[in-house]
């Protein structure tokens, strides 16, 4: 499919945030950097090509500051060599709102988060 019809599909913008962030699995932590981030999952770039758990839950955690995190739980969506792609299954209300905020700063366009938001409230 090119890109521009997956483009045209997605419902979510996604933000290319370049961090670093954990990703957790029971008591295995397993250390990553952030390729894209939306409201709805994560594209996360690892050390070594993808072996993890395919029905298994994640935790990832991005530190913005000593005081801001975003957590989400997530399951994995695709995975192709070092990068693997989650679809969020879930985000305290702390979480979704410091997303909530990366976003709008990053997209400069409050409208867009807004119809997002409605977009995932009826999802």
């Amino acid at each position: 499919m090119p890109a521009e019809a997956i483009a045209e599909k997605r419902r979510f913008q996604r933000i290319f945030y370049n961090a670093e962030a954990m990703l957790a699995y029971g008591d295995l932590a397993i250390p990553c950097r952030i390729v894209d981030l939306s409201l709805k999952g994560c594209l996360l770039e690892l050390d070594k090509p993808w072996s993890g758990a395919i029905d298994g839950l994640y935790f990832l955690k991005l530190t913005l500051s000593d005081e801001i995190s975003i957590g989400m739980q997530l399951r994995l969506a695709h995975g192709a060599g070092s990068l693997a792609g989650f679809k969020c299954e879930h985000i305290d209300i702390d979480s979704m709102t410091n997303l909530r905020r990366l976003v709008e700063l990053n997209l400069g366009d409050s409208e867009i988060l807004e119809r997002e938001l409605s977009a995932l409230s009826r999802l």
